[in-house]
């Protein structure tokens, strides 16, 4: 699509544009049953079986998203998630996560080093300490207090990326690599490659109807070294209500932040707007906000409210999330985008 320069214009190009946002409060694809756990991207699906088996045998929301979590971090061929995640310039695997229970409980970890399992980190900083955030050094030597095992997190693989990008040192986020990658890459499956940008975040209702979420990621591959985006911050990665529902992102992590995008999500379900309108209303504004800077950018919203409906809006076709009901049934859904 063509881009003008003004930032109405990126608004009003689109097909729905000027479309009262109460209306599209019907907008929201039909269930057959409510959802229980959602996650991002197609790979979702794995994570989502681990989170509805571990609420089959009575775990809590938080219990559910941890275990979806860490299902992708131990996948090597996941190149946004734990091990084999991409590194940064300088060539080290810094990973991200955070967490959120039902009452306000947070957890986050930030640049953690040596570490597979970033979310249940996340986890431990929320109950054993009296903070909500441990960063760098200080996050993996917790860790090491903790009993979390120690590792290298760079895989052969994510190591001859590494070397392949020092050649032209460019970066150059590739829209959807999460997928394309993850389907088309015979000897390199994961859900990102050069470029990559990415995370996975998971909301789950527990058997008690309390809710929980959390986030977890190696982050922008080749970024510079300390650079934190959305993942682990609370508000902008994630967030949850136990009142309202929950909302994860997904996609360039510093233009989530810049509208606090979970956050505004759960705000906007909380004054009456559904899921998908919910997560519309949030990219439609970052939109207007940046103008032309996002035209070739991805940004994604995934939310799930209180009723146990899903639903998600992206600044360009392609992003997709897992949904599952209670008796483990999963189907991928493909989120509608403000640009075509």
């Amino acid at each position: 699509m063509e881009m003008k320069t003004t930032r109405r214009s990126v608004l009003a190009a689109t097909p729905l544009a000027g479309t009262p946002l109460a209306a599209l409060a019907t907008t929201a694809s039909a269930q057959a049953a409510p959802a229980v756990m959602i996650s991002t991207w197609d790979f979702g699906a794995a994570a989502n079986a681990a989170g509805v088996a571990r609420r089959q045998a009575g775990g809590s929301a938080l219990d559910m998203v941890e275990a979806g979590g860490r299902v992708a971090e131990a996948d090597e061929s996941n190149s946004s998630v734990g091990l084999g995640g991409l590194p940064d310039r300088d060539g080290r695997v810094t990973l991200d996560a955070c967490i959120m229970g039902w009452n306000g409980d947070i957890g986050a970890v930030c640049a953690l080093e040596d570490v597979v399992h970033a979310v249940s980190v996340a986890r431990a900083v929320m109950e054993k300490t009296p903070h909500t955030m441990l960063v760098g050094e200080g996050a993996r030597s917790f860790a090491v207090d903790q009993g979390f095992p120690t590792q290298s997190l760079l895989t052969p693989r994510a190591e001859a990326a590494w070397r392949d990008w020092l050649k032209t040192a460019e970066y150059a986020p590739r829209i959807n690599s999460e997928n394309s990658d993850w389907r088309s890459t015979p000897d390199f499956r994961g859900p990102g490659g050069p470029g990559n940008h990415d995370t996975i975040g998971l909301i789950a209702i527990g058997a008690d109807g309390h809710m929980g979420g959390a986030c977890t990621t190696s982050g922008m591959a080749f970024k510079m070294r300390g650079r934190v985006g959305d993942s682990p911050l609370i508000g902008a990665g994630l967030y949850v209500d136990d009142e309202v529902g929950g909302a994860t992102a997904t996609g360039v992590g510093e233009d989530v932040v810049r509208v606090a995008g979970s956050h505004a999500v759960v705000e906007a379900m909380r004054h009456g707007m559904d899921p998908t309108a919910a997560c519309r209303s949030v990219i439609e504004r970052l939109a207007r906000m940046r103008g032309t800077k996002v035209a070739g950018s991805q940004v994604a919203l995934l939310a799930l409210d209180k009723q146990g409906r899903a639903g998600a809006f992206a600044l360009q076709p392609g992003f997709t999330y897992a949904v599952t009901t209670a008796d483990g049934t999963t189907r991928i859904e493909r989120a509608g985008a403000l640009f075509t």
